[in-house]
């Protein structure tokens, strides 16, 4: 069983964000799903955008962080908690990877849809599993390449999966990325990696 923080994305907590944590929770998992939006939910990617930018992408990193920091708390005061499998959506995903990487005890990283700049002085030896859309309009593949490389440089075990024809967010059944099948192949290898991150 993963402790698992998952991030929502520029859209908000969305019900296919509780959806995942269920079917997650579902296979064994403890799944934490904070809101750094405050309630607030979109149905367009531009709105979405438009509040992360009005919040800045450092309000929200503070946000992730003050949601993971109990997590990383001993209860009690001497026995550690859990390692962490940090997870996300798109954004969610950026910030799950820059917290990942801060996290020297941090168990995994499964990113869906989003990745994050690289420090040149980053080093992990964090498993991480990215699914992204091919093409993906946020993605690029000279992006993509470059941030392979640098995670591998870091020390990371990565692993990608790419979509063809799926759009951005493909795992999420209210929005017009929404791809059925690419969707359950996705949360099939998430659940394998998640499965050997426990062996």
């Amino acid at each position: 069983m993963a402790q698992i923080v998952l991030l929502h994305s520029a859209y908000g907590l969305r019900p296919a964000v509780h959806a995942a944590a269920d079917r997650l929770r579902a296979a064994g998992h403890q799944v934490h799903t904070p809101d750094l939006y405050d309630g607030r939910t979109f149905d367009t990617v531009e709105e979405g955008m438009a509040y992360k930018e009005e919040l800045t992408n450092d309000e929200l990193l503070r946000r992730a962080v003050a949601a993971v920091v109990p997590l990383l708390t001993p209860a009690n005061g001497t026995t550690p908690p859990d390692r962490l499998v940090y997870a996300g959506f798109s954004l969610g995903g950026a910030l799950a990877q820059n917290l990942a990487l801060a996290d020297e005890q941090a168990k995994g990283l499964l990113l869906l849809h989003g990745t994050s700049d690289i420090r040149d002085d980053a080093a992990t030896a964090i498993p991480v599993q990215l699914h992204v859309a091919e093409p993906d309009p946020f993605e690029s593949e000279d992006w993509l390449n470059a941030w392979y490389l640098r995670m591998r440089k870091a020390g990371a075990d990565v692993e990608v999966h790419r979509y063809r024809g799926a759009g951005h967010i493909f795992t999420d059944p209210e929005l017009p990325d929404y791809d059925a099948e690419a969707a359950e192949q996705t949360w099939a290898a998430a659940l394998d990696f998640l499965a050997e991150l426990d062996d």
